[in-house]
């Protein structure tokens, strides 16, 4: 564990963490992410009962920053964060447990393989990918997360829109890389049968004068750089 994450103090997911390894094979079918809420380390079997919570998404949660201020304002609703990089889920995992946030679980797995294979249809209320690795080198495109096979995924997951109900249904998308953003607007340009192209709009959890919020954006703030973003709102 990286000493500038967790200062050399011994950290714990507790079951606010949930590693790849825990999951199910993929062949037992599709698991629902709203039995981690339940403040138990193991799901119950996918055919029980739970109440209908919300719950909303988060793609590359570094240290869950923007999960911790967002989940403050909405007690109600249930977050997910998925992060890759094993220091930052452990750190953020353990950071949701100190803070006593039970409506906050990370997930340590790779974002695409979980929602292909995993997430049932009609899941997810919002969801959120703000400051996703660019991949700038142009032979590891193929490895950006935005692509439009991608956002059709997403669509699948995220609940039904319906006329009237605000704030629903829809994808959060942030970058400070400008040629990621023309790529990104490249991939929506070919889903606009399944979503509209809104303005992005900052989260109530931002703070004055900022986009998001988390810790990438405070430090590219300070190294300069131009954020842009976008939100993409599931038609009916």
């Amino acid at each position: 564990m990286s000493l500038s994450l967790s200062r050399g103090k011994q950290l714990d997911v507790g079951h606010h963490g949930i590693a790849q390894d825990d999951l199910p094979p993929m062949d037992q079918g599709t698991l629902d992410p709203r039995h981690w809420f339940n403040n138990t380390p193991n799901p119950p079997p996918t055919d029980s009962p739970t109440t209908p919570r919300p719950i909303e998404l988060e793609i590359g949660s570094g240290k869950g920053t923007f999960l911790v201020q967002h989940a403050k304002l909405y007690p109600d609703v249930d977050f997910l964060g998925i992060e890759w990089a094993k220091a930052f889920w452990r750190y953020a995992a353990d950071r949701a447990r100190r803070l006593e946030f039970n409506n906050i679980r990370m997930l340590r797995c790779d974002a695409d393989m979980f929602i292909r294979h995993y997430v049932p249809d009609n899941t997810f209320q919002q969801i959120h990918i703000f400051f996703p690795d660019p991949w700038p080198k142009k032979r590891h495109h193929k490895r950006r997360l935005i692509q439009a096979d991608f956002l059709r995924q997403l669509h699948r997951v995220l609940v039904p829109a319906e006329p009237g109900r605000e704030g629903v249904a829809r994808i959060h998308i942030a970058t400070d890389h400008a040629e990621y953003f023309d790529w990104i607007q490249e991939h929506v340009a070919k889903v606009t049968d399944l979503f509209d192209r809104q303005p992005f709009v900052s989260p109530k959890s931002a703070g004055e004068g900022e986009m998001v919020g988390t810790n990438f954006e405070r430090k590219y703030r300070e190294e300069g750089r131009t954020f842009q973003g976008m939100i993409l709102a599931k038609r009916p």
